[in-house]
């Protein structure tokens, strides 16, 4: 490899990945959010005995939606997700970016281990900021079948300001694992097809990047995501923890429970990784053309 091709031991501007970590979360939410909806009604309903799904997948799940309460109704709590994506996004891959240039060695280079630190940190922080309350207020809203207004004002009027925050400790669980996974699985990708910088990453070689970062992560972390997603449900109060959560699924439904919605979570988070990492990418080659971006 030539010396000019080796990784750079400068630090990169933070507000670039920042700024095109905004734009292309949104993208992303805007595209695959009917999986997301799908997804976290499959994970609501507890397959307990005596209880009957009106539908048990993805294709059933967006027929059932369409024909009882519209096609509108695929986009509920759409959005609570785009106000936060955007924000989300930009915490995300701009910190991302910080932690890792802070944990560079003398070469300019990262490990395994330690990409997944970066978006293991990068994932906590934007539960704790964005996710949490955002997650939790678009989960009750699909949960109610009621507009974003609507369902934040019956969280204030009946659970006040905490139930907001509801489920946050496992949410930071679910997000940090996540984005570590994936952070991980996408920079160990990306040296290995730019075969450590020497070549441009292609948006198509992107796009194929995120979405293979998206499946390993969703099938490392889903058991955590069903945990959120019932801890931030409006059935929560039976749960005194997220490990007495954790506990009473697999006592009450089997261990298969933690793997509720792993199809059309796949279906949803898939694309819209491919979607992401690509857009990013490429609006980061983009925004490096002007000085400010430099």
């Amino acid at each position: 490899m030539s010396a000019a091709a080796a990784p750079s031991t400068k630090k990169k501007n933070p507000w670039t990945p920042m700024a095109a970590g905004c734009i292309a979360g949104g993208i992303e939410a805007t595209a695959v959010w009917p999986m997301e909806f799908i997804k976290t009604q499959l994970q609501l309903q507890s397959k307990t005995k005596g209880t009957a799904l009106p539908y048990n997948g993805m294709l059933s799940g967006l027929s059932y939606y369409v024909r009882t309460t519209g096609f509108i109704s695929l986009y509920r709590g759409l959005a609570p997700t785009l106000i936060g994506s955007i924000p989300k996004a930009g915490i995300r891959f701009g910190l991302n970016a910080i932690i890792k240039d802070s944990l560079r060695d003398s070469e300019g280079k990262l490990t395994p281990g330690k990409n997944f630190l970066a978006g293991l940190g990068a994932g906590v922080a934007e539960a704790v900021i964005i996710v949490a309350p955002v997650e939790t207020v678009k989960t009750k809203c699909i949960e109610l079948n009621m507009p974003f207004l609507g369902g934040f004002r019956h969280i204030l009027a009946t659970e006040g300001v905490n139930g907001v925050y509801q489920g946050a400790a496992a949410t930071a669980l679910k997000q940090g694992s996540n984005q570590g996974l994936r952070f991980m699985w996408f920079n160990e990708y990306k040296r290995i097809i730019t075969n450590d910088g020497e070549n441009k990453l292609t948006p198509l070689m992107g796009l194929f990047g995120g979405m293979s970062a998206g499946c390993f992560s969703t099938i490392g972390n889903n058991p955590f995501d069903v945990v959120k997603t019932r801890m931030q449900g409006t059935k929560a109060s039976q749960y005194t923890s997220t490990l007495d959560c954790f506990k009473k699924i697999i006592a009450n439904e089997g261990v298969g429970a933690l793997y509720a919605g792993v199809l059309p979570r796949l279906g949803r988070v898939v694309p819209g990784q491919g979607i992401i990492f690509m857009s990013f990418e490429t609006i980061v080659q983009n925004l490096e053309t002007f000085p400010i971006f430099q």
